[in-house]
């Protein structure tokens, strides 16, 4: 598995755009590539889950998208997938109604591309661990946490741990107290 300081290679997953429920609307495609490119300068929060239409998924993505526009503020890009076809999180959108028209992306990684390159495949089950990367805008992994996949993950405590990464203190070791280094 990929940890930290590592960096993300090249990859290639769907992306459902936000705010789409239907695989296009108005002329405009819901999905689009997302790869190690996209969203340059930006940090990315990459949380996995192992099936959509499941039970506990619904409740942590409601969760991350409260909080989509703190990570937008922070300069993140926050996106959640498994490796189910993109067709068939466009119809869970539209089945639970707590995620009609979901402010981030999701993504699909039914080759494999994403999941398999940061080592997060159950071996059992063929579905991606709950898992979540937080990698900074040169695409260095800065946080790795791996659950269960019957336990969920808290959103906020994920904003909290991008909130200190981006701090210049990232250890005491670094603090300054009057231009001197402690």
């Amino acid at each position: 598995m990929k940890t930290i300081g590592d960096k993300l290679e090249s990859f290639r997953v769907t992306g459902v755009k936000p705010g789409f429920n239907e695989h296009e609307e108005n002329g405009v495609s819901a999905f689009e590539d997302i790869t190690e490119s996209s969203f340059p300068g930006k940090w990315k929060i990459i949380y996995f889950y192992p099936k959509d239409f499941t039970s506990v998924c619904p409740t942590e993505i409601v969760g991350f998208n409260n909080l989509a526009g703190e990570f937008s503020q922070r300069d993140a890009v926050l996106m959640g997938g498994s490796v189910d076809n993109e067709f068939v999180k466009l119809a869970w959108r539209r089945h639970q109604p707590e995620l009609d028209k979901l402010s981030h992306y999701q993504f699909s990684d039914m080759t494999g591309s994403l999941v398999d390159q940061l080592g997060i495949r159950h071996r059992a089950e063929g579905v991606a661990h709950r898992a979540t990367f937080i990698v900074d805008p040169d695409n260095i992994i800065q946080h790795v946490s791996v659950n269960n996949m019957n336990v969920g993950r808290n959103p906020e405590e994920i904003l909290r741990i991008l909130d200190a990464l981006q701090t210049e203190e990232l250890c005491p070791c670094n603090r300054r107290i009057g231009g001197d280094t402690l």
